[in-house]
């Protein structure tokens, strides 16, 4: 078998999505025959013995994919393991007979949908911020939010890290004294971007919940639960992370076109230049 880059071989065995792999590489924490590696660097995965934290990674082929649908409870922790002894999602599924990692993250004090599965190039594609796929989260904040405050919000607004938030869509469950019930659309996955949003314009989250990504929806799902997604929901993910990347190329494309244009009049009502 022709080598392949270890980032993507970790990614295919369920380990982790291929940005942690390389994440994992970088800090030196991957070897192999022995011998630390960069990433990018390769290796056959009929000959060569892949060692991860100093444990030997036994390569497994043509092992079966999963893909599920978690509902992640508030209190859980987003990662395959934590060292502070805190509950994970991976022990929602441990009964699956496969490394599986999340898609994407929701953190502890969250809830809802999170996307689950072993299968590295599906991970890649869903998470990529090229891809853009559509995120339904249900938010309760206090004190209410007013029509001022809900229209900077879908605008974009600044984090405290100095970047702008996407513009994004966002409709008024219930309006109270007290609180303001919303559904969000987010096509962007910023580390607790909605909690950072609703701080910068004075609001708190109170409740977070994920309902839907892309095609899937969370459903009749009980907290702590899962399910497979069908056929039609996992490829209906890759069409959505298919078309995202085509309009973030096509929109890249047009800026530098945009930016190749020459400045003022051409043609007939360009000034002519001095003999």
């Amino acid at each position: 078998m022709a080598e392949e880059r270890i980032q993507k071989i970790m990614a295919e065995q369920g380990l982790c999505s291929r940005r942690a792999a390389e994440q994992i590489i970088a800090e030196g924490r991957v070897k192999v025959n022995g011998h630390p590696v960069k990433v990018g660097d390769k290796m056959d995965p009929n000959r060569d013995v892949l060692h991860v934290d100093d444990e030997r990674i036994y390569i497994q082929k043509n092992q079966q994919l999963y893909y599920l649908a978690l509902y992640k409870p508030r209190g859980y922790v987003t990662t395959a393991s934590d060292e502070l002894g805190r509950k994970t999602v991976m022990d929602l599924v441990s009964d699956i007979p496969a490394r599986l990692y999340p898609v994407g993250r929701l953190d502890k004090d969250s809830e809802g949908l999170l996307l689950m599965t072993n299968d590295g190039a599906f991970a890649q594609a869903v998470t990529h911020p090229s891809g853009g796929i559509s995120k339904l989260y249900r938010v309760t904040v206090q004190p209410r939010a007013d029509e001022a405050t809900i229209l900077k919000l879908s605008s974009g607004v600044v984090l405290d890290d100095g970047t702008k938030t996407m513009p994004c869509a966002i409709n008024v469950v219930t309006d109270e004294p007290g609180r303001t019930v919303m559904e969000m659309t987010l096509k962007e996955g910023k580390n607790r971007e909605i909690r950072r949003m609703c701080e910068s314009v004075g609001l708190e989250v109170v409740r977070l919940k994920r309902n839907a990504e892309g095609v899937v929806k969370l459903g009749m799902l009980k907290p702590g639960t899962y399910r497979e997604l069908t056929k039609a929901e996992v490829n209906g993910l890759r069409a959505a992370a298919v078309k995202g990347r085509a309009q973030t190329r096509s929109a890249v494309q047009q800026s530098k076109a945009a930016e190749r244009r020459p400045r003022g009049p051409v043609g007939k009502n360009a000034p002519r230049k001095q003999k």
